[in-house]
């Protein structure tokens, strides 16, 4: 017997159609079509058919499924179950109207009008009635009632033949030509791009859900949230800003990375209340209070941080900040805090909210064994943990576990395995390269991939940096529309669907564990490693090397495992 569906889902109070259902699927014929829940609309209105049958060389039944004792008084027709006794529409009458409601969906489909015999059948496997009972409409005939069901096949036939509205057989080629409305077959072609789209709506949705760490910490002002990467921090950041701007505050939002920074602007652009009074780089924010450009990093480290605070000083108090927000706070040196804290309207006891993770501490500004400590600028700020990792899929945020931590608790979907191609690191940029070719043939769009290499810059993103056209860069990223080749050290705080992680290298083994953490926890959806197994184990530890060990073997240039 062909069933559309082949197991139909039944939801809790629904045993009634269950079991007419089972019933007639162990009763019909091979060549019959039984199936479950046609809906249908008609000028505005719905309708539903609980059980359709297709008989070839007999005709159609419509069934009509009351659950629990039916009964009519009066012409009325009641069902009773344990929340009690209601007034129903005759099921036979409810039957035909979905029946001809049908009739009408089919026409324009077919381009003919279905004239075969139709039969309007109610049943009712919880009630009993007498054999000679009938109204006026609904004959016996009609009536499929407990004992009934065990004859079923032979009364349906029966009901059609001699209750059809005197159609004609159903012939067994317009049967088939009505099938596949029925079935409604959608064969749609996987595609990585689709199937990453659902993880990463799941992965916002929980990302999302971590407001509730800022309702209740709302009475603290000045807390620093730590949690590993992929918690979530930089969506907490801007809902934090947020939230305080709202509230009539002068906010300052600060990052250290360009790219960072771009994203936190278009994060805040739209919003329809008051903004904070600043968003983006720490060193932007003094030079437009009036602290002069410079050069070296020895400027930016020392200097400028400290003409900042002399200048703060001297701000108007109307000038100053209410509030001051941090994202990626471990990229910030000490001085940098020292000065952000002067440009606070109270600088003792103004809000403050770093949102850090101390293992991610790739530039090496301060000590992160020292986190807590008075040697750590944010020490005296609350601290509230942030364990779960939101944002990657589960393999993925296993591949980095050891970095984050043992409270890491990945929460994503399980994606595809984690892809690994072992090369000597001078072949590395040139095999990520035809990663990108790679991944794109298999489907995935170009504006989902990046290539982050952890030395040497890949050649695109170099020449972004001779001709001097780094705003232009970023903003060609977050308008995603190509592929972005980058380094990991600009990417913290950014993401993509699929991250190509070109080992090319380190310029200091003594960072190389951070580089590797941040690079291996950008991707959404799918990591590819490249680069020499031993060095990538030398830089990230055993437990990295752990982890490898159990991607998938790969090699772009056949595009299959190896």
């Amino acid at each position: 017997m062909h069933c559309i569906p082949e197991e139909p889902e039944f939801p809790d109070g629904h045993q009634a159609e269950k079991a007419v259902w089972d019933a007639l699927r162990a009763q019909l014929p091979d060549d019959v079509v039984l199936v479950h829940s046609v809906q249908l609309r008609n000028v505005g209105r719905e309708y539903e058919i609980d059980l359709l049958i297709l008989c070839p060389g007999v005709g159609l039944a419509a069934i009509e499924v009351k659950g629990g004792q039916v009964s009519v008084t009066n012409g009325q027709w009641y069902q009773s179950d344990r929340s009690g006794k209601r007034k129903i529409q005759s099921p036979t009458a409810q039957c035909q109207s979905a029946a001809h409601a049908f009739k009408k969906w089919l026409l324009p489909r077919l381009g003919t009008q279905l004239v075969s015999r139709f039969a309007h059948i109610a049943a009712l496997p919880y009630t009993d009635v007498p054999q000679d009972w009938e109204m006026a409409g609904t004959p016996r005939s009609l009536i499929l009632d407990r004992s009934d069901l065990a004859n079923s096949r032979e009364l349906i036939r029966a009901a059609i033949e001699d209750e059809g509205h005197s159609g004609s057989p159903l012939a067994p080629s317009f049967l088939q030509r009505i099938l596949p409305h029925l079935s409604g077959d959608l064969d749609t072609e996987a595609t990585p791009s689709l199937g990453a789209a659902e993880l990463e709506d799941l992965q916002q949705q929980l990302t999302e859900r971590q407001k509730v760490l800022l309702d209740s910490t709302r009475s603290i002002p000045r807390a620093r949230f730590v949690g590993g990467a992929g918690s979530g921090k930089t969506w907490l950041a801007v809902e934090k800003a947020r939230r305080l701007a709202k509230e009539g505050k002068r906010v300052g939002l600060f990052c250290y990375n360009k790219g960072l920074a771009e994203h936190l602007r278009r994060q805040t652009a739209g919003w329809r209340h008051a903004g904070p009074v600043f968003v983006g780089e720490f060193h932007e924010y003094a030079k437009l209070l009036g602290v002069p450009d410079g050069l070296g990093q020895a400027y930016f480290d020392r200097d400028m941080p400290q003409q900042l605070k002399d200048l703060a000083a001297s701000l108007a108090v109307e000038e100053k900040l209410d509030a001051v927000v941090v994202d990626e706070a471990q990229d910030f040196a000490p001085l940098w805090w020292e000065a952000l804290m002067t440009c606070l309207k109270k600088p003792d006891d103004g809000e403050v909210y770093a949102f850090t993770d101390e293992r991610q501490n790739v530039y090496g500004r301060w000590d992160a064994g020292s986190a807590g400590s008075a040697m750590d600028p944010t020490a005296g700020l609350v601290t509230l943990h942030i364990d779960e990792n939101l944002r990657n899929t589960k393999r993925i945020a296993l591949t980095f576990k050891g970095f984050a931590g043992e409270h890491l608790t990945p929460r994503g979907g399980d994606g595809e395995p984690v892809r690994l191609v072992d090369c000597a690191t001078e072949d590395a940029l040139d095999l990520a390269s035809d990663c990108v070719d790679a991944l794109i043939g298999e489907g995935w769009a170009p504006n989902q991939i990046a290539l982050l290499t952890t030395n040497k810059r890949h050649p695109i993103h170099q020449e972004a940096f001779e001709t001097d056209s780094i705003p232009q860069y970023w903003q060609e990223f977050h308008d995603d529309g190509a592929e972005f080749y980058g380094h990991v050290l600009g990417f913290k705080g950014l993401e993509r669907s699929v991250v190509i992680l070109c080992v090319n290298g380190f310029k200091d083994m003594a960072r190389a564990a951070e580089q590797l953490y941040v690079g291996l926890s950008r991707a959404r959806c799918l990591l590819v490693v490249v680069g020499d197994t031993e060095l990538i184990a030398e830089g990230g530890g055993r437990e990295l090397e752990l982890a490898l060990s159990k991607a998938r073997l790969w090699m772009p240039i056949l595009g299959e495992e190896v």
